[in-house]
């Protein structure tokens, strides 16, 4: 897995030459934009909501009181910056899906105009094709949010287990990662005339690529 991780990591090299060199930066600009705004609306519902939140949930559990009351009561701050993470994680991925809802269109498009500019042929445009990707793109989006939100809430429960809730962001962002990169991957899996299921076995059989090419675009938030 390790390997395809490197290999999608390498790839994005090549993929910004490509695009400089058959001038696609329009096509990227535009999912971009849509993007940042996403990204902001979901920053500020985390900055307004996230400490409610934990607080419901450390006084619900009853953790707090048991905390404060006993020697352990530093736990509490790795636990708040845990729960802070995961949140985090969780508002990315919310607004993550919806980026991938609303932009399937666009990555539809693109799809095929680079396949096209790769094996040198013109596809022309068929409406019908392009409807067809955007419905399996929604739909594949909607089904990997519900695992994610399945595994993202075994997570959450895990952070409250000493020791090993310390390494659950590290999860998390494992998850995040693998989802949203075969959300991606799936664009390519379906020029291929790879049905739902045989690109959900495929994608299954090599996470690395996955994981790799959404650990890339978590990166590029680093990037001013």
């Amino acid at each position: 897995m390790l390997k395809e991780i490197v290999i999608s990591l390498q790839a994005y090299y090549h993929t910004h030459r490509f695009i400089i060199k058959h001038r696609l930066w329009k096509w990227i600009l535009i999912p971009g934009l849509i993007y940042a705004v996403l990204f902001c609306v979901g920053i500020y519902l985390f900055y307004i909501s996230s400490s409610s939140a934990i607080e419901f949930m450390l006084q619900k559990s009853g953790i707090e009181e048991w905390i404060k009351n006993s020697w352990l009561s530093f736990l509490l701050i790795f636990a708040q910056i845990i729960l802070n993470l995961i949140l985090l994680l969780f508002y990315f991925s919310l607004f993550k899906y919806l980026f991938l809802i609303i932009g399937s269109p666009l990555f539809a498009y693109l799809s095929e105009k680079t396949e096209s500019i790769i094996e040198g042929k013109e596809y022309p445009f068929s409406f019908k094709q392009l409807m067809k990707d955007m419905i399996r793109g929604i739909k594949l989006a909607l089904r990997n949010m519900l695992w994610q939100t399945v595994y993202t809430v075994s997570i959450l429960i895990l952070s409250f287990i000493p020791i090993i809730g310390w390494v659950t962001p590290l999860l998390a962002l494992l998850v995040e990662c693998y989802y949203l990169g075969f959300s991606m991957l799936d664009y390519s899996c379906e020029r291929n005339k790879l049905s739902t299921a045989q690109s959900i076995g495929f994608i299954g059989r090599h996470k690395g690529l996955a994981i790799g090419n959404g650990m890339v675009f978590y990166l590029m938030h680093f990037i001013p």
